[in-house]
């Protein structure tokens, strides 16, 4: 007799996560947005504070920047309808794709329909079977997935530790070709990348190094080159990943390198031959905030001078921010279910922020993750902290053994998300052990 085949969709009348969450009055996610007015949103007709995004620079909503998005509609149309390959490569594509490489001191970029898709596009295509990809536990999920569709071995290191990626990089096959894959800044700690001793022993073995710029560029180096540029390595970083949905207020992404890599990428990255170009509103706007940005370096004067506010006034409070050196500074609660309580509050206090979890940190770890803005007003500032105080004394925060011993227990609420798959199986348990 054969049994009834496994209904697919069973998972999907069996989930109650979200659903629970909602009962409880902590749901934080997909908050509709009605509008945007500098750095505050309307939600439900009420004006926040918004301390939950990633427009480092504030050019999102630049004026400048819209009528480039706009002008570039009136040139091109809305979208492309079809793949950079056939008929979807534009000449503003070129143009940014030129400015980009200039900016950045490289001989060649390649623009993709977002940062997701460059790094699966380059992580995929670049490595063959046999290879293998050293990857720091903290890094992005988009690298994480890129690993995922790449025929290369994953190999996980202890974050930002150059002697667990050392003791990884002896154990590899001799013959394996290899690479290096690390954020600039981890977008859920804020750490900026140890980079000068990475690129010291993966050269030492003679391997390629990619660094992912989302976080840094705009953020780090002169005029906001990133990390890369930061540390002073242009010449000994392989490949540069960036993004334009942070500092430079759109969305999609790119990839950096030398003429012949990127021509290869062209042929053989299969998220660009197979995927619709960026719109050309994007592309336009991108290109403008990355003018405004090289021509206003006070932008990035003002996004540090908020950012050194912020990680003094926190810490002068009491709260834990973990090692950030960036713009992201999280803040730890402990248990998921207060972190979802403290966004919560935070909410109806007028302050817009989210809260993480696993498997985006570990087990026993959750953050409210809040991340500035060079527009952010002292005003602004003043009364985020004010709030954060309030809450902390409020819902008894500091006294909450989740966070006095962070990641000493297990979480039980709330979303029971699953320690299967690859991401988890990266960010679990890094110890002590190389």
């Amino acid at each position: 007799m054969i049994d009834s085949p496994r209904d697919l969709f069973l998972k999907c009348r069996e989930y109650r996560d979200s659903y629970d969450a909602r009962a409880q009055g902590f749901y934080p996610y997909f908050r509709s947005i009605e509008g945007t007015r500098g750095n505050h949103v309307i939600c439900g007709g009420e004006e926040k504070i918004m301390i939950g995004s990633n427009n480092y620079l504030g050019l999102a909503h630049d004026p400048r920047v819209v009528e480039a998005a706009c002008q570039a509609t009136r040139e091109y149309g809305s979208g492309c309808t079809g793949s950079r390959l056939l008929n979807g490569s534009l000449r503003i594509h070129e143009e940014l794709e030129e400015a980009l490489a200039a900016f950045l001191d490289r001989e060649a970029v390649l623009l993709f329909s977002t940062g997701f898709f460059a790094n699966q596009g380059a992580l995929s295509a670049l490595t063959e079977e046999g290879d293998v990809i050293l990857c720091d536990r903290e890094n992005h999920a988009s690298i994480i997935d890129g690993c995922a569709f790449a025929p290369a071995k994953l190999i996980p290191f202890r974050h930002n530790a150059p002697e667990s990626l050392e003791n990884r990089l002896k154990r590899v096959d001799p013959a394996a070709g290899r690479l290096l894959a690390v954020d600039g800044v981890f977008s859920m700690s804020g750490d900026l990348v140890n980079l000068p001793p990475m690129v010291e022993i993966a050269k030492k073995h003679h391997c390629r190094v990619y660094v992912d710029e989302a976080h840094s560029l705009g953020v780090l180096g002169p005029n906001g080159r990133g990390s890369v540029h930061h540390f002073g390595l242009n010449k000994e970083v392989d490949v540069v990943m960036g993004t334009f949905s942070k500092s430079l207020g759109s969305m999609g992404g790119f990839i950096a390198g030398d003429g012949e890599m990127i021509e290869y990428l062209r042929h053989r990255a299969r998220c660009l031959i197979f995927t619709a170009s960026l719109a050309p509103a994007v592309t336009g706007g991108v290109l403008k905030a990355l003018q405004i940005m090289q021509e206003e370096p006070e932008r990035l004067d003002a996004l540090w001078r908020n950012t050194r506010k912020m990680h003094e006034g926190f810490l002068s409070m009491g709260f834990k921010i973990g090692t950030t050196k960036s713009p992201i500074v999280p803040i730890l609660i402990g248990s998921e279910r207060g972190s979802f309580q403290f966004a919560q509050r935070l909410f109806e206090e007028g302050v817009f922020a989210t809260p993480a979890i696993y498997p985006a940190v570990k087990y026993g770890e959750a953050i409210v993750r809040t991340s500035y803005m060079a527009t952010h007003s002292e005003e602004d500032l003043n009364r985020v902290l004010e709030v954060f105080g309030k809450l902390a004394k409020e819902l008894g925060t500091f006294d909450d053994p989740a966070y006095a011993n962070p990641g000493r227990r297990k979480n039980v609420f709330d979303f029971r998300l699953s320690e299967q798959g690859r991401e988890a199986a990266v960010r679990n348990n890094p110890g002590t052990n190389p």
